[in-house]
């Protein structure tokens, strides 16, 4: 069976190590990663090693976004180059295996009008399938905020969905949740243990909230980690908020995230939360992924063959939905 998997990451080191330093540990990037959680020679291949690994799971598709300090980091010209580097670099890569590769683009946000540019470049130029965005902006905006109405405009009228990633709290958050714990365990509550999930699905809500989901109907969004622990959420958050909302927007939350989220099986491999999911938001919304490198391939592939699906049904997560969504085709990527 064709297999697509989404949230697939990669990074650049060469371009990294051009970062300044400070600004790295000041976004709080540790300067050394436990080694349970490194990483960084399956980040750097985009060639033998890693189609070599998807062939042994037999996973067909990876559609690529890089991971970790980068063009969020830098700001003007700087945040741009870093950005346009890394997606030609990614598109290298794509083009050498179009049948196994695609990509999602890597965004300067902390420069919003160059931001939709560079997107619609490496969606028209570069053949990308959307966009990634790593939590806030320089840790102060999440795309709510006005100035990205030109980049959520834009992505609307190219039909390139966004996928809402994790990025690391800002400063005051790490000080007020993530401090006084032992060494790299306030780290990892702060990401992949229970922040990142957290700060994403408030991210998406903030969206719905604050109309930007209203205004851009035809805009698409994707969330890895099983919906980041909104198919939990929903019907309490309708609850909540509809007695407020109602006067000026036209759906509910639920409403306006059934309308325009997909959510992705990233990371979690465990049936609880693919039910939730799937209650939730139907087979029509659930995209197989891996996280890789994070999470295995090895691990992923099996979980999905064993998930309880009608045959349709697993076609559709393991790739229907990513090839209607992305355009994908099985002639090329």
């Amino acid at each position: 069976m064709r297999i697509v998997a989404l949230e697939e990451h990669f990074n650049l080191p060469d371009l990294v190590a051009g970062i300044p330093a400070e600004s790295i540990a000041a976004w709080g990037w540790p300067a050394q990663f436990p080694p349970h959680m490194r990483r960084d020679e399956a980040l750097a291949d985009l060639g033998a090693g890693r189609l070599a690994d998807m062939d042994a799971a037999g996973v067909t598709v990876q559609v690529l976004s890089t991971v970790g300090p980068g063009a969020d980091l830098l700001q003007g010209q700087a945040a741009v180059a870093f950005a346009r580097a890394t997606n030609d670099r990614l598109a290298a890569a794509v083009g050498r295996r179009p049948d196994r590769l695609a990509g999602f683009a890597h965004l300067p946000l902390s420069e919003p009008s160059a931001a939709a540019d560079e997107l619609e470049r490496a969606v028209t130029e570069l053949g990308f399938r959307g966009a990634m965005v790593h939590g806030m902006a320089m840790g102060r905006r999440f795309l709510d905020h006005p100035s990205f109405e030109p980049l959520l405009a834009r992505a609307e009228a190219l039909n390139a969905p966004l996928y809402m990633h994790p990025g690391l709290p800002p400063p005051a958050v790490r000080e007020a949740y993530f401090q006084d714990l032992p060494e790299h365990v306030g780290f990892q509550l702060a990401t992949a243990g229970w922040g990142w999930h957290a700060e994403t699905a408030l991210h998406v809500l903030r969206l719905v909230l604050n109309g930007v989901l209203d205004r851009h109907r035809g805009l698409k969004l994707i969330v890895g980690h099983m919906g980041e622990g909104l198919p939990a959420m929903m019907a309490r958050v309708d609850k909540v908020f509809t007695p407020m909302t109602s006067a000026y927007l036209s759906r509910t939350i639920t409403g306006a995230l059934l309308d325009q989220l997909w959510i992705t099986t990233s990371g979690f491999f465990d049936l609880p939360s693919f039910m939730a999911g799937l209650l939730t938001f139907g087979p029509d919304r659930i995209l197989f992924s891996v996280d890789y490198p994070f999470a295995p391939n090895a691990v992923a592939r099996p979980y999905l063959e064993g998930l309880p699906l009608s045959p349709a049904d697993r076609a559709k997560i393991a790739h229907g939905n990513a090839d209607a969504l992305l355009g994908l085709t099985p002639a090329a990527g």
